[in-house]
């Protein structure tokens, strides 16, 4: 009876271990963002690069011409920085590996708005940047420039 007992017992094991799931591979980090992405918009470049552990952007070159003193950022919600430059101004922050996106913070120079930001890079070179204000997103898509 012992004997049957351990035999079952074996068994039941040897078909769990059969029929156990394989560990699950980590998921393979996003592509990488870096480069030089002009927006939307065409008015202007983004530089994007690793700024410690994560990624971040800033303005780097304007493809339009400036006002006179340079553009500036008259759309932020705080007084005192409205007479900023806009040029080097960094505008994507934090962006760190979240499943196949690049998840962060985003500013908005146009409306001065602060955003949640999440970045993918698609086919093609172009780049996907989405920004989210509580739940109201708005999703452009940045082609490479050289």
């Amino acid at each position: 009876m012992i004997r049957q007992i351990i035999a079952a017992t074996a068994c039941v094991v040897a078909a769990n271990a059969a029929v156990a799931p394989a560990p699950l591979a980590a998921a393979a980090p996003p592509a990488a963002i870096d480069g030089q992405w002009k927006t939307a918009d065409g008015r202007a470049v983004v530089t994007i690069a690793r700024c410690g552990s994560a990624y971040c952007g800033r303005i780097s070159r304007f493809l339009v011409a400036e006002p006179a003193g340079g553009a500036k950022d008259t759309e932020n919600p705080n007084r005192n920085l409205r007479g900023r430059s806009l040029m080097g101004l960094r505008i994507l922050w934090d962006l760190k590996a979240d499943g196949g996106d690049w998840q962060g913070k985003g500013y908005s120079p146009p409306d001065g708005r602060y955003f949640t930001a999440k970045v993918r890079k698609l086919s093609g070179d172009r780049l996907e940047v989405k920004g989210c204000v509580a739940v109201f997103c708005k999703t452009q898509v940045w082609p490479r420039y050289n």
